[in-house]
């Protein structure tokens, strides 16, 4: 559980940032790794975690009775289990529900929070197509079936280029092989512009483009006040 340097400064002739500021992903099969994210050079960690093929099995099975499914709310790691299971209404979904509880224990452990914003998604489409920063101090994300989230290593970015405009994502990256990319499974910390010290050095992010009929279950965790 070392910090990769997917990127590094070096590989440029000039590095995009006026203000140089080294970030790098941390990986690792151990959900011990979640911790590096309080290291300052890391934007990203990821915890390469293998879903079980029952959950697996059952995910699939959501996905295709529940095309539209949505739902956010607030839990706290008493709350989760319960609450998540009862917007299921479905008893099958058990284990799902309690592989969501885990990861909002470990989330609220982590970052010693009482509650946790909850949102969980069956995506047809890519809900942030462009690459983007979020304004928040870090955000879980995991995709347990699907394409998954893509996401820029800092010393790639041409941070002027994020933004609104309809050009804004021309010259942000040079190469289309700097886009990495979690799998299914995955469990990733992006820490956002918002956590301290981390200011033009949010993880650049975006949703993958989804390819005709196929969904995505996601769920993301954030802070909540």
């Amino acid at each position: 559980m070392s910090a990769v340097n997917l990127a590094p400064i070096s590989s440029f002739d000039s590095p995009f940032d006026s203000e140089v500021k080294v970030r790098r992903a941390t990986e690792g099969k151990n959900p011990g790794v979640l911790t590096d994210i309080y290291l300052e050079e890391t934007n990203i960690v990821v915890w390469q975690r293998e879903l079980s093929n029952t959950l697996k099995e059952s995910v699939d099975s959501f996905l295709k009775s529940n095309s539209n499914f949505q739902t956010s709310m607030t839990v706290t790691p008493q709350s989760a289990l319960s609450s998540v299971n009862s917007s299921f209404n479905d008893s099958s979904q058990l284990e799902l529900s309690e592989n969501i509880a885990e990861l909002v224990d470990m989330f609220c452990y982590l970052f010693e929070l009482k509650r946790v914003g909850l949102r969980l998604s069956v995506l047809d489409r890519a809900m942030c197509p462009k690459f983007h920063v979020d304004k928040v101090p870090c955000r879980l994300i995991t995709t347990f079936q699907g394409a998954c989230t893509e996401w820029l290593p800092h010393a790639a970015v041409n941070r002027d280029k994020l933004g609104a405009g309809p050009m804004s994502q021309d010259n942000l990256f040079k190469n289309q092989e700097d886009i990495q990319s979690l799998h299914a499974g995955d469990v990733a910390l992006l820490k956002g512009e918002n956590w301290q010290g981390n200011e033009n050095a949010g993880l650049v992010h975006r949703s993958p483009a989804l390819a005709s009929g196929e969904r995505r279950l996601i769920l993301t965790l954030d802070f909540s006040h």
